[in-house]
């Protein structure tokens, strides 16, 4: 026995979301790599630029020509060119340098505060010199505390911080542009996703009901 009624469509509804092929599904997953590979190329920079900023500043240093306090080098020195000189000791101590060839006032204290790490010690710049004429100079330099001095390039500080500034900007748009992209991916292959699914969805068409009675004679009038 056939039960329903000749040309009835069946109910139904849209193929679940999950049954969609991840294949047809746009945009394709190979934007989560892309998210991925500009992550680590912006990271990546961004370390780069922070070793050649550290490896500048501690050559800038000249700790293979470093002294005792107490003691004295000798420096060739050129018309113009700012020096630094810096000093390796623990903790805080009065400082004293001169240059006897040099005329008074080529030798200054700095502004600011500059410090490197090379190794096991920390150089910090005390004095700069800029000598009026080239040639050879003697650097004579004490300290209340054991310490060693050496003579390097002037430290460019603001270049500096723009630099690191810089670096850590790159490790910034590093994560922003992995979480942007991998999130809008997502978002939209959902999207997607819901779309293919209610196109593959049945054309919804009038009809008899597939199930119950057939429809009986209208009553008749009431008594």
């Amino acid at each position: 026995m056939t039960i329903g009624t000749h040309g009835a469509t069946p109910y139904g509804g849209p193929p679940p979301p999950s049954m969609i092929p991840a294949k047809d599904v746009r945009p394709r997953r190979i934007w989560y790599l892309v998210a991925a590979l500009l992550a680590l190329a912006l990271a990546g920079s961004g370390a780069a630029v922070l070793v050649v900023t550290v490896k500048d500043a501690v050559s800038s240093v000249d700790t293979a020509r470093s002294f005792p306090g107490g003691g004295s080098q000798t420096f060739s020195l050129t018309e113009g060119e700012t020096k630094a000189i810096f000093v390796s000791q623990s903790g805080k101590g009065q400082v004293n340098c001169r240059i006897p060839e040099m005329r008074s006032g080529s030798m200054t204290r700095p502004d600011s505060t500059f410090r490197v790490t090379a190794g096991s010690r920390t150089w910090e710049r005390v004095f700069e010199v800029k000598p009026g004429s080239s040639g050879d100079y003697s650097l004579t330099c004490t300290s209340e505390r054991q310490a060693q001095f050496a003579m390097g390039d002037k430290p460019r500080v603001g270049a500096t911080v723009g630099v690191t500034f810089a670096a850590f900007a790159l490790f910034f748009a590093a994560l922003a542009a992995a979480v942007t992209i991998s999130a809008v991916t997502a978002i939209r292959r959902s999207s997607h996703r819901r779309q293919l699914a209610a196109a593959l969805a049945p054309s919804p068409q009038w009809g008899q009901p597939a199930f119950g009675p057939p429809p009986g004679p209208p009553p008749g009038p009431l008594a």
